[in-house]
């Protein structure tokens, strides 16, 4: 049977959840040719969707995500399509949905750190959203098993249609690319040789206060000259990173690269001599698995679902002790036995992780949650029933 399928792609241009769109639906593409899907996007998506097999449609929508517009704007759209089912990839389902729902949410990193949101009602919608995905939706996927139990432990919710589907690795990251190609790209960048990388935007769970100042104890407890390379957007934070940088006497060393294309990341990871991620809480974490498929030691987090990710296969610490990440650090350069050490584990784990595989688990959940009931449909219909 053939069904109609509409999966929400407005977030397609940003780095977490995009990444996770975008590879989902080129996967879903090679691997269905039956079904027929709809992609609702903004004018934006038109492009990263090109190229898709002729039963894949775009189907435009201007409504913000995250707003009150999208509640009835989607609504309308999914009735107008009449789908089957909708798959809502950021945990917001419209104010009804008139088919089948699979919903994923990703993390709830809103409802642990309120305070970084901008405002009281954000804690709201997203509260209400999530609760109601769970609620309303046929099955929900998360990106980890511990996004997972925060669910449960948040919501009080039993996690029999809740499904852990890991995000996978696009391939670029395990293809080594030659030494004159990657360098070109850091020269380009004004990335130096020989360096410690962080790749994260400004948010304050992304703890780069802590990376710095653990870098710059690192620095006094042995002596190297890497730089510490900071990639990501820095809207509203530069100035203070560069005033910490001054304050520690580390302005020359610690290099501020902003937002860089996705073509760039590989080069930038396979440039770096150690990856340092050690934020406060992740849904999943998928730099910590480009830097180990890019074969770049890690060190990250003994916290959330970076543990799930890397225990064994990584340098963890706590996030919030600033000692014991510059020793870690240190332990990494010296140690070149230790640096190899995670070098070749990161990388076994870097296995384990495909958006094929992840797509292939997503289509036999968006079969459970069409076929749910049918059964039990079939038999009320029956005249022996």
């Amino acid at each position: 049977m053939t069904y109609r399928i509409a999966i929400d792609a407005r977030k397609i241009s940003d780095f977490g959840i995009g990444t996770y769109v975008r590879n989902l639906i080129a996967e879903l593409a090679e691997l269905d040719r039956e079904n027929r899907y709809f992609l609702l996007t903004g004018p934006a998506g038109r492009e990263a969707l090109k190229d898709l097999p002729e039963n894949f449609e775009i189907v435009l929508n201007r409504s913000p995500v995250y707003s009150i517009r999208e509640l009835y704007a989607l609504s309308w759209r999914l009735l107008r399509l009449k789908v089957d089912l909708y798959h809502a990839t950021h945990y917001v389902l419209p104010m009804w949905v008139p088919c089948k729902a699979v919903v994923t949410i990703h993390d709830i990193i809103h409802l642990l750190y309120p305070e970084y949101l901008p405002n009281r009602f954000a804690y709201i919608y997203a509260e209400k959203m999530i609760r109601r995905g769970l609620s309303r939706g046929d099955r929900i996927i998360t990106v980890s098993h511990n996004t997972r139990s925060d669910l449960r432990d948040f919501f009080g919710v039993q996690g029999r249609k809740i499904e852990v589907v890991h995000n996978g690795i696009e391939n670029v990251f395990r293809q080594r690319l030659d030494d004159e190609v990657r360098d070109r790209h850091l020269a380009e960048l004004g990335i130096p040789k020989n360096y410690l990388l962080f790749v994260g935007n400004p948010k304050p769970h992304k703890n780069l206060d802590n990376v710095v100042l653990a870098y710059a104890r690192a620095r006094e407890l042995h002596d190297f000259d890497a730089p510490l390379v900071c990639v990501g957007d820095r809207s509203g934070m530069e100035f203070k990173i560069r005033q910490r940088a001054e304050q520690l006497g580390l302005q020359d060393d610690i290099v501020l690269v902003g937002h860089v294309d996705q073509e760039v990341l590989p080069a930038i990871y396979q440039g770096a001599k150690l990856f340092l991620y050690p934020t406060l809480y992740e849904g999943f974490g998928l730099p910590v698995v480009e830097a180990m498929a890019s074969q770049v030691p890690v060190i990250t987090s003994n916290t959330s679902a970076l543990k799930e990710i890397a225990a064994g296969y990584a340098h963890l610490v706590n996030p919030l002790d600033v000692e014991a990440m510059a020793q870690a650090i240190v332990q990494c350069i010296a140690d070149e036995e230790h640096h190899e050490s995670l070098r070749k584990a990161g990388e076994r784990r870097s296995q384990d992780f495909s958006w094929e595989l992840a797509a292939s688990r997503t289509l036999d959940i968006y079969r459970l949650a069409l076929e749910a009931g049918r059964g039990r449909s079939a038999q009320a219909e029956s005249p022996a029933s």
